[in-house]
């Protein structure tokens, strides 16, 4: 199959380019790096292999060749595909960064190394997959979709190739990669650029005017793939494949088609659908019967990624709260950009801060079907200063990724923010003064200090707080604390789920 990317040419009569792609400095990463074998070459950077030295962890490192950033823009697509890649650093199925570094000649990002290869080979090498295989890949894959469009992204470049396995293993997890061409929406937002994949594009992209149902279609032209081992828009020429896409039929008569079943390919006509307005979201198709498997599944997918760290906040203690907004206010740039973006998508009147309704109607954008109530009791858990709103700060403390807490200088300078007196103990005293800066009644402070110090001293000491901060965050055999002051919505949300 053909590779290239096809991109609209930039504008040279823009604004000059800068001369750095991040707006701070970074150490060269052969202080911190072994550089290795070449793993993949793409249309702006090449892969290799990448050994920490001071762990023996292998990564990958894609290295981008600043003399190919020719515009202002390019500088900002590889900044925005940093930031992109932290926003979306929690999700299973997406390829984590581990760092970025800037040199003289390259900018370096540094991420998760999956070695199992593409997804595109795996087609090649198999031909096609069984149904029940390719409803399990594409399940992965529109859930990546859907976390993708929850957070304000839209990828713009689902393909195989841009899908790697863990390992070599059969059944090895599968992890979306290369957001280079993604970018940050609201909803509404229209886009005219033509980029992706010739077999992948959707028709409205080719037509210069479309939003985020084109990576649906993108989803549904792979499933085809996986189910066929050939496109379903196919010519010699980019040309030819571009008027197939734009007026060409579903061929669902050729083999292997006639032996597959009907609710396949009312899946794939609803994810193909011409009309974007019509065609299925990633919603939809994770409830589509095709997908859903009745003895396991739910009715419905899992909570958008806001909705589930709003809910994972709301059941944390006081002390946990404000100390996640300590780390939240010392993130870089490129790790919260993604979520100042996704403030602004719920923010609609642009005031700075987010009100009931506003938090209402941006979750049933994507996707929740919450009771008021529920609404009101998630609101009441992320407003810390009871101000009736949602600030900047009380929304990036709500929804930053749990795995930042999981960062030893990250819960270090948290700690010492409520040490006031360096002692390495946190006294009531030194709450009470926390809490007055956070706007908070403090209430039952001598029972929340109760819960959290395990040797009964009466104040909280480092592994005492470590401990608290990384309890429920998927660590494992850690003591398990009751915690009286839990705010859990309960009965109400095991119901939403249902």
């Amino acid at each position: 199959m053909n590779n290239s990317t096809t991109t609209t040419s930039s504008n040279p009569s823009k604004p000059s380019k800068p001369s750095t792609v991040l707006p701070h400095q970074t150490p060269n990463i052969k202080q911190l790096y072994i550089l290795g074998k070449k793993l993949g070459q793409g249309q702006f950077g090449t892969t290799y292999l990448c050994t920490e030295k001071s762990t023996g962890t292998e990564y990958a490192c894609k290295t981008i060749p600043k003399r190919k950033l020719l515009y202002r823009e390019d500088y900002e697509d590889v900044w925005r595909e940093i930031q992109i890649m932290h926003h979306l650093s929690e999700h299973p199925n997406v390829v984590r960064i581990k760092g970025a570094y800037e040199d003289p000649v390259f900018v370096h990002l540094v991420m998760e190394l999956c070695a199992g290869g593409e997804l595109f080979d795996r087609i090649v090498q198999k031909g096609h997959y069984s149904e029940r295989k390719a409803a399990q890949l594409i399940k992965t894959i529109v859930g990546v979709v859907e976390a993708c469009h929850s957070l304000g992204v839209m990828h713009r470049d689902l393909k195989p190739e841009n899908f790697l396995f863990a390992s070599s293993e059969e059944d090895a997890a599968l992890k979306t990669t290369d957001f280079g061409l993604s970018v940050f929406y609201k909803p509404g937002d229209t886009f005219s650029e033509v980029v992706g994949s010739p077999y992948y594009v959707a028709p409205e992209v080719l037509c210069k005017h479309y939003g985020p149902e084109a990576d649906v279609w993108s989803a549904g032209v792979i499933l085809y793939i996986l189910l066929s081992g050939v496109p379903p828009f196919w010519a010699e020429t980019e040309a030819g494949i571009f008027k197939q896409i734009l007026k060409g039929k579903i061929d669902f008569e050729s083999e292997p088609w006639p032996c597959i079943s009907e609710s396949a390919k009312d899946l794939i006509n609803k994810m193909l659908s011409r009309d974007p307005r019509e065609r299925y979201t990633a919603h939809d198709v994770l409830c589509h019967p095709w997908i859903v498997d009745d003895t396991v599944a739910p009715d419905r997918p899992l909570d958008s990624a806001v909705l589930s760290r709003l809910k994972q906040f709301s059941a944390m203690n006081k002390l946990k709260k404000m100390a996640l907004r300590v780390i939240a206010e010392s993130l870089s740039e490129e790790e919260i950009g993604g979520l100042r973006e996704l403030f602004k998508m719920i923010d609609t009147d642009n005031s700075g801060t987010i009100t009931f309704d506003e938090l209402k109607d941006g979750l049933k954008r994507v996707g929740s079907e919450l009771m008021e109530s529920e609404i009101r009791a998630l609101m009441d858990a992320a407003d810390i200063d009871n101000s009736g709103t949602i600030d900047y700060g009380e929304f990036i403390a709500a929804t930053v990724h749990l795995n930042k807490l999981e960062r030893e200088e990250n819960l270090v300078s948290a700690f010492s923010f409520f040490d006031k007196d360096g002692s390495g103990y946190i006294t009531i005293d030194e709450l009470q003064e926390a809490c007055k800066k956070f706007g908070l009644s403090d209430l039952h402070l001598d029972e929340m200090i109760k819960e959290i110090d395990q040797d009964n001293d009466g104040q909280i000491d480092y592994s005492e707080f470590a401990a608290m901060m990384r309890k429920g965050n998927g660590g494992v055999g850690r003591r398990t604390m009751t915690n009286s002051l839990n705010f859990n919505l309960g009965d109400a949300l095991r119901k939403a789920e249902k």
